[in-house]
């Protein structure tokens, strides 16, 4: 693959390595594109479609195709998110996110909660040699992807993260108790290095999160590199106090160097041409975890 600019530039190749069984480091499988909206924008289901518009616009304006087919008349999926960490926000601070989310269906719980462990950072070796498989009996499954987000100052731009996630049923943990740190290094090994405590793992901010999160499309960027859109609103659960939207897609390739270069500059062109289109919708310098450990002062330490 020759050198470009771009995206493509800025989505390096991992070097060789391996964690402390023998197991090589996780290579990249997917490349994930999140705006952050304001969230008052979304007031009913024809107001996701009206966002779905300006998406359409941006795909015809850079010559990306968009369908979507058979999402008029989808109901929103509605989904209680959780995030968990110290009253110090230990997890956070250090780059690790710790979150629980359940699906309901017709107003009641339905399948496993999943729990999503995670550790982001703007390098992608650092991201790689950090080992977040859980040491539980059940099954999981690791996603390492390649995060772009909008600049934090101004639209028309991006910049790159890597998150390093694994996630697995609650079920599949069974018999651990994820109350204090201490538990959580028996489940989670790469919080080891947070040291020693007893320190309570509580809800972030007491904050239960409703989402309502609608498919909106499908894009395709060609050379085999396609992606299922949507977008979410995030409330608190009980007085329903807005939070934040957000625009979402992803693509998946089996490893980095399938990632064909130009499809992937196609990608950039539109996440910024979109930037441009939406530009009344968007909300910069945060993502929704941000604006959840943000909801009380007491700010952390932010790694996004």
């Amino acid at each position: 693959m020759g050198k470009t600019d771009g995206l493509v530039k800025e989505i390096p190749y991992l070097e060789p390595g391996a964690y402390a069984d023998g197991s090589p480091l996780d290579d990249l499988h997917y490349l994930e594109c999140k705006l952050i909206l304001k969230p008052d924008r979304f007031t009913c289901v024809p107001s996701f479609h009206d966002f779905g518009k300006l998406v359409r616009r941006a795909a015809d304006d850079v010559g990306v195709s968009y369908s979507a087919a058979g999402t008029k008349h989808l109901k929103p999926h509605i989904r209680e998110v959780v995030f968990l960490d110290t009253r110090n926000f230990a997890l956070y601070n250090h780059a690790f996110i710790l979150r629980r989310r359940i699906a309901y269906e017709d107003g009641f719980p339905v399948g496993d909660p999943e729990i999503v462990f995670k550790f982001r950072h703007p390098d992608l070796q650092t991201a790689a040699k950090m080992d977040v498989r859980p040491r539980i009996h059940g099954a999981y499954r690791v996603k390492f992807k390649a995060e772009t987000l909008p600049l934090r100052e101004k639209t028309g731009g991006y910049r790159m993260l890597f998150s390093h996630n694994v996630e697995f049923g609650l079920s599949e943990a069974r018999g651990v108790d994820s109350s204090s740190i201490a538990t959580l290094v028996g489940m989670l090994p790469a919080l080891a290095g947070l040291g020693k405590s007893g320190r309570k793992i509580e809800l972030v901010n007491h904050t239960i999160v409703e989402e309502v999160l609608l498919d909106l499309g499908d894009l395709d960027f060609g050379k085999g590199v396609t992606a299922k859109s949507n977008a979410a609103l995030w409330r608190q659960r009980g007085d329903h106090e807005l939070l934040v939207g957000e625009f979402s897609f992803e693509c998946k390739f089996k490893r980095r160097r399938d990632a064909h270069e130009k499809a992937i500059n196609r990608v950039k062109r539109f996440f910024v041409a979109l930037q441009q289109v939406a530009r009344g919708w968007v909300s910069l310098g945060t993502t929704k975890t941000g604006i959840v450990y943000r909801l009380r002062g007491n700010p952390p330490r932010a790694h996004e």
